[in-house]
């Protein structure tokens, strides 16, 4: 299976055009944005978790990304803890780690699997909704999440009008939260998602309520998957 799965080329997924598609588990649906596989994929997702329902345990080879965007998302991790994360909850984990996914109210979440590197580490849990965790810029507010040699994470809260971009970048992923974002010839509104290609020339500018988007920068057609299938 293979959905926006060319890299090199701008793609754009906007929330009236979602597709949900049911799990092969009862209760979870998800919107694919792009995916390069079918079960085992390397895959970038919105998944909807019904109230009380879950994945069975199991690994993540590739490691796995997650962004909590309403509800509780629960996770037991290997040693039989249970964890609960509210919205705004960002979740890094690394290839290899272990655990079992559900929800007891319901929750959305933004995922992306199998695009970590082997030596990308890091186990990071962090609440966004802390405000020490954010940094006051000129035109906006950064809540950065993670940052190595290949990759930058981060929130950005936009005030109204203010560019998306101030430098140039190498491959660019934004999921809108909230708000409006505008380019020269479209208009987008909150929970659309966009990939942009390295050198891609068109910026992009909060609309008049400002915006608060996920911006991935660089590694976007990463994945440690050896074998796909499709």
């Amino acid at each position: 299976m293979r959905i926006n799965a060319n890299f090199s080329q701008f793609c754009a997924v906007k929330a009236e055009k979602y597709q949900w598609v049911k799990s092969p588990q009862n209760g979870v649906e998800r919107v694919m944005l792009d995916r390069v596989g079918a079960e085992k994929a390397r895959a970038t997702s919105i998944v909807r978790y019904a109230a009380n329902s879950y994945f069975p345990s199991h690994t993540h080879p590739g490691g796995e990304e997650i962004l909590v965007l309403s509800g509780t998302f629960s996770e037991q991790t290997s040693d039989g803890i249970k964890h609960d994360y509210p919205a705004g909850y960002y979740l890094r984990s690394p290839s290899g780690s272990e655990h079992t996914p559900y929800s007891k109210e319901g929750a959305v979440i933004f995922v992306k699997l199998w695009q970590m590197s082997p030596s990308d580490d890091q186990l990071i849990r962090l609440n966004t909704a802390d405000p020490s965790l954010w940094r006051q810029e000129k035109d906006r507010e950064n809540c950065l999440l993670f940052k190595n040699d290949h990759e930058q994470v981060s929130l950005e809260r936009l005030k109204p009008g203010a560019s998306l971009f101030n430098s140039k970048f190498s491959g660019a992923e934004i999921l809108l939260l909230s708000g409006a974002l505008t380019s020269e010839k479209t208009r987008y509104k909150a929970d659309s998602w966009l990939r942009l290609p390295s050198g891609y020339p068109e910026n992009f500018y909060a609309g008049e309520e400002g915006a608060l988007c996920y911006l991935k920068l660089g590694a976007l057609g990463n994945t440690t998957l050896s074998s796909i299938d499709e």
